[in-house]
């Protein structure tokens, strides 16, 4: 089994600027802490269109891959050691620029795919909810506890090999709020968590504690890590 999260608050939700030089920066990384940079894929299609994507495996669209290249720049002097992707295309392309900046290679991670919406991929989203109340209760979805649990352990084995750096971990809405949901129970419902296209969330991991930094910060141009 396992290993339940730590289920404290967190102690800020919002993005705050970063300061200090660079140089500075680089020497806030503690030996056995780990910096997990937890983003979500730039746009597609389909979530242009407002239907779900689950399993499916639409590109980038062209505001998307602004928003991948705004992702790396932001993360440009993050002190990466890692980069992690979703194996769908969404993800491991909003991934790249990241990795290329910091002369990485993409690593996929089966574990951090989005959530299963059966039958209901490529539906509206809305139409689902107004049909089944939720997307929990539309039949033939994968539970939320579920999603949540595997990717928790896919951050922590990832957060394992960064000690002491940082990680960044592409992934989709679905599974961030999930894990964020449960980290810290007080942002409340999964679904009310913001997770804007290309954003990405700092948490922090030290010894077997979770703590959230920030939630759903947006690079911008020119680009600048927030914590």
């Amino acid at each position: 089994m396992t290993q339940s999260p730590n289920r404290q608050r967190a102690g800020r939700k919002h993005a705050e600027p970063v300061t200090g030089s660079r140089s500075e920066r680089g020497k806030r990384s503690i030996e056995g802490v780990a910096c997990v940079y937890l983003a979500r894929h730039g746009r597609t299609p389909l979530n242009a269109a407002g239907l779900l994507r689950g399993r499916l495996d639409p590109p980038l669209d062209d505001l998307g891959r602004a928003e991948a290249a705004r992702l790396g720049s932001a993360l440009a002097d993050a002190g990466v050691r890692l980069v992690v992707a979703s194996p769908l295309q969404r993800a491991v392309d909003t991934a790249r620029p990241v990795a290329e900046r910091a002369g990485l290679e993409v690593e996929i991670e089966a574990r951090l795919i989005d959530r299963d919406y059966g039958s209901w991929a490529g539906q509206p989203r809305q139409a689902v909810i107004d049909r089944w109340g939720s997307l929990d209760r539309a039949p033939g979805v994968e539970a939320g506890g579920e999603v949540a649990e595997r990717a928790l352990q896919a951050l922590a084995d990832i957060a394992e090999r960064a000690r002491g750096a940082a990680a960044v971990v592409v992934s989709h809405d679905a599974v961030n709020r999930a894990v964020l949901s449960l980290l810290d129970p007080s942002l409340g419902d999964p679904e009310a968590v913001p997770q804007a296209t290309g954003c990405y969330n700092v948490l922090e991991r030290r010894g077997e504690t979770w703590s959230i930094r920030s939630v759903n910060n947006i690079p911008t141009e020119p680009g600048g890590i927030t914590v």
